[in-house]
Parts: structure tokens; sequence; C-alpha cells
């Protein structure tokens, strides 16, 4: 099934952001084909970048010379979806592919253009055999690009060679039978290395543009996770020496995730680090390094990574459309939903709950996962926003944003899928469940620090001399909550309620459940089940309120 990519990625507005659409290759020597004794193989990094557990590059350096390219391309950049905190990351993980690619010999030729005619040019010059790259699942710009690509190779019998990288399977017929799949990837052994790697003469290392060369717009989030392989392998290492062993306790809150989650997903998000690189590190050290119960934990979800992934990759119009296309309109033409969508945006809802963690999502780039889903959770049932309104603005706060599981959980999360329970996060019972005391709170939200423990998740519930004692005037201060959550939550029951009367949204929950529903049994405990009576066939759904 193929996408459409947005009609507002349009050819003037790619060129505007370079100022000419004409590449870059200023690091490339003269326009003349170079003469090779040796084959030459192109490599294409792209969110994969690393030298470690890259079976492309191993296998390129096998029998030739090999030509290493990343390309910027203009319309990935000045996508809805992409932000100055991404390239932050990526310039600081291409800086550091540079360094070791250039230490095993080849030096990384870092371009802008489009992906075709970027490698048009290269092949004037080098009349590379082969183009070597890892399979990507991302948003419709990648996967059209990625077709061009493959048409252009084709075109000139170029070998394009694109494997995968993780457990998500192309072109899978069925879920039947993906986690065996998953798990045969994971116990493959990690690719090595090259031990060095020949390459075109006259190859220097290309500068790698800020984001003010590539009139981004500048990031103030001070953002203590930095890119690039060496960084990720750091990082793993202290997860499973030390800051893992509580995990399975701890990821829940925001006081104590951002210490015990591991904080790998950026690497993952952009390939510093290979998903097998990190199971099998992990099992190796459960039982010794790390506690079997936390290690555990942490590999399932390593699991699901990969699990919601291929919702992507098997179905690529769930980018624009919901899972459950009886949803479609669920909750559009809703009144006052801009001013409910920049409340939110801005932490500004009335729940301080919800606020603290939108305030720490913004300045860090990144929060748990609970946290997340309740921010959805919020924005969708008690503002009764579509989920399309803000997909791409929650993307442009994830440091790790990876588009499958993005996509994928926003709309599981919204309660679009019509095969997972409705899952409504209450937030006052969230903030007193995981901030008891209100330190997150105090911490993001300043206007409430000196508000007493018996208000904090409450504030409206203040009297007046508590408001003045408290210097926090509700309404002037800090507002009154956005809407009131038991009503909300009551519209939300009703709409949904009504909505599962319709045929139409049973037939096409049993079509997601056939193509995404999981079929481990450790993971089915919140898919719809059968009716048991005789009148129908339908699934049964639970409304909770978490």
């Amino acid at each position: 099934m193929s996408r459409v990519p947005p009609l507002f990625f349009l050819a003037q507005e790619v060129e505007s952001l370079l100022g000419s659409s004409d590449l870059l290759l200023e690091t490339l020597p003269e326009k003349s084909i170079v003469i090779m004794k040796t084959p030459i193989n192109c490599v294409w990094f792209k969110r994969d970048l690393r030298i470690h557990d890259h079976t492309p590059l191993a296998n390129a350096a096998q029998s030739a010379s090999v030509l290493p390219v990343y390309i910027i391309e203009p319309e990935v950049i000045q996508a809805a979806d992409f932000d100055a905190l991404h390239w932050q990351f990526i310039q600081e993980s291409l800086l550091d592919l540079q360094f070791s690619l250039s230490g095993l010999g080849a030096p990384l030729q870092v371009l802008r253009g489009s992906a075709v005619d970027v490698f048009k040019s290269l092949f004037d010059r080098y009349r590379f055999s082969t183009l070597w790259a890892h399979e990507e699942t991302g948003n419709a710009i990648t996967y059209k690009r990625d077709k061009a690509v493959a048409e252009w190779a084709a075109s000139e019998s170029v070998s394009f060679a694109e494997l995968p990288q993780n457990g998500v399977v192309r072109c899978l017929q069925e879920r039947d039978g993906w986690s065996k799949l998953w798990e045969e990837r994971m116990r493959k052994p990690q690719t090595n290395a090259p031990e060095n790697i020949a390459c075109p003469d006259g190859l220097k290392s290309s500068a790698i543009p800020t984001v003010s060369d590539l009139r981004l717009s500048k990031s103030t989030r001070k953002i203590h996770i930095r890119g690039g392989e060496t960084a990720g392998l750091e990082i793993l290492q202290s997860f499973i020496q030390s800051r893992g062993k509580r995990y399975h306790r701890e990821m829940s809150s925001p006081n104590t995730a951002y210490d015990s989650c591991s904080r790998l997903s950026p690497y993952l998000a952009w390939g510093c680090v290979s998903m097998r690189t990190i199971v099998q590190a992990v099992r190796l050290a459960a039982g010794e390094r790390m506690p079997k119960i936390a290690a555990r934990a942490f590999l399932s979800r390593c699991h699901w990574h990969c699990h919601f992934m291929q919702k992507l990759e098997s179905e690529p119009d769930i980018e624009f459309h919901s899972f459950n296309r009886a949803c479609e309109d669920l909750r559009i033409n809703n009144n006052g939903t801009s001013q409910r969508l920049e409340a939110w945006q801005n932490g500004s809802t009335g729940y301080p709950f919800v606020d603290a963690c939108i305030r720490s999502l913004k300045a860090r780039g990144w929060i748990n996962f609970r946290m997340r889903a309740m921010l959805v959770s919020f924005g969708s049932y008690n503002l009764w926003l579509d989920w399309r309104l803000f997909k791409d603005w929650l993307a442009c706060q994830f440091i790790d944003y990876e588009p499958g599981i993005h996509i994928s959980q926003i709309q599981m999360q919204s309660g679009l899928t019509g095969i997972n329970t409705l899952r409504i996060y209450n937030p006052i019972k969230q903030g007193q469940d995981h901030d008891f005391h209100g330190a997150f709170i105090r911490r993001w939200v300043p206007e409430l620090s000196a508000v007493e423990d018996a208000f904090i998740h409450e504030p409206w519930k203040m009297p007046e001399h508590a408001q003045i004692e408290s210097n926090c005037k509700l309404g002037v201060d800090y507002p009154l909550p956005i809407v009131d959550h038991k009503e909300a939550v009551s519209h939300a029951r009703t709409r949904f309620s009504e909505l599962r009367k319709c045929d139409d949204y049973w037939q096409s929950a049993r079509e997601v459940m056939q193509r995404h529903g999981s079929r481990k049994s450790s993971g089915n405990q919140n898919r719809p089940k059968q009716s048991r009576k005789k009148s129908d066939n339908q699934m049964e759904m639970n409304l909770n309120d978490s």
C-alpha cells in the first residue's frame, strides 16, 4: 500500500530552504569519472549512524572500495515532524560517525539535495556497482524517497541492497509468527565493524552543517543527551551497570524515570546503537550486573518497540488515517479546539501534573512512556482533540522521535484501534500516584512552588487565604482547569459507546486485529475479547479511568 505525501510539501518550498535545489557537493573531486581498479560500493547512512553491527557497511567493505554517504534532504528537514532538536542530535551523531569512518580510511560524505539527484551525481563520477543501505520505517516522505531511489537504481542497473536492522519485517503478510522472527534476528551474532576500509582516491571528510547553516529555528532547550555511537554505548553500559537496577520499579514516575530508564530510545531512533546490540548486552547482564526482573521488564519493551514500528511498516496509511476507519471523523469539527490545543501545548491546562509533564518534555526533549501516554490521553479524551492536530507537534518535542512508534502509540492512546482497552488517564490520580508530594510539579510549574501538599494536585480547591499564603491567585497566577475531568470522561464514554453500536466499527476492528494485533499471550490482556453472546460476534472493550 503506497503512501501519499502531504500536499504542503511543494517543490518550491523545498528549494526555498537552501535557496536553490542545486546539490552541494563541495567535498567531492572535480566532475570527472573516477577510475578504480577495484569496484566501488556506495553505503547510504540514514537512521543507522554507527559502524558496529552495521551489516551494509561490513558487506560493502569486503570486496570493494567504499563511498560512505549521508544525505541532508530538504524535504525531510523542512517537514512538519522535524525539529532543530533532531538535527542537533543527528549532527553530533554524524561527527562521531565521521571520526570512526575516517579512522577506518573512508571519510564520510555529507551532501545536500534530493536523494535521487545526489545518487545521480555520485554515479556519474564513481560508477559504483552496489548501493548498500538499511531498511527504514519512516514517514511518507522517506517512504516515497526510498521507492524513487530503488527505481533510479534499477534504471542504471545498480544493485540496491537494503538489509533489515531491527525486528521490523518488510512485506510481512500477517502477524502470525512475527515474534519468532523478531527473536531469530535478536539472537543472530552482531556484525563486526571492518578493521579498515578502502575508498576512492581524493575523498576528504565533509563539513557537517549546524542548525543555523540549515536555517532551522534554534532551540532554547538544554538537552543532556549527546548524539553518537560512542555516547550511546556509554549510556547502555551505565544502564546495565547501575541505573537500570530499579528500572521495573522506577520507570513510571517522572521523578525517577529520567535516571532509571535506559534513555537509549534516541540512539535506537537514529540508529547509533542497534537493537540487537542492546538486547544481547542486557541479556548477558541479566542476573549478574542487572537484576533479572529489571532486565525482563526492559527486554519486553524492546520487543514492543519493534511491534509498534511494524504497524507503520505494514500499513503506511496510518500516518494520515485512523487504524479503525470508523473513527476517522470522531473528533473533527470540535468547538474551541484551537484554545484547548494551545493551552495543552503551553502547559497551562490548570491540571498541575499535566502541565508539569508538558513543560518538562519541552525543556528536556524526553519524558517517560507513562507520562507520554497520559499527555496523549488528556489531549484526546479530556480536550477531545483529533490526533492529527498534535502528532507533528509532539514529534518535534521528542528527541527520540520514531515515526512507527509515535503514530501507532498516539492512535492507540487516543482509542482509535478498536482492539485495545480505552485507557483514560485521570491526571489527578496519576499525579498522586507518581508525584505524591508534588516535587515534580513544583520544579516545572513554579507558580505552584509554595502551594501546600494538600492542594498541589488540585489547586482549584484552595480557599482564598491559602491562595494568598502561596502567592498563587487562581485564574491569575495559575489557570483554573480548562475542562472538568469527570464531564470530559463522561462525554468520551458516551461518544465511544455510540460508535461501538455501528457494525462498521467492529468490522474494521476485526481487520485491525488480523493485521496488527499481537500474537503474544502476554500481550493479549488488554485486547478486546470475543463476545460469547449468540446474537453477535462482536468484540468487547473496557473503559478504564487510570
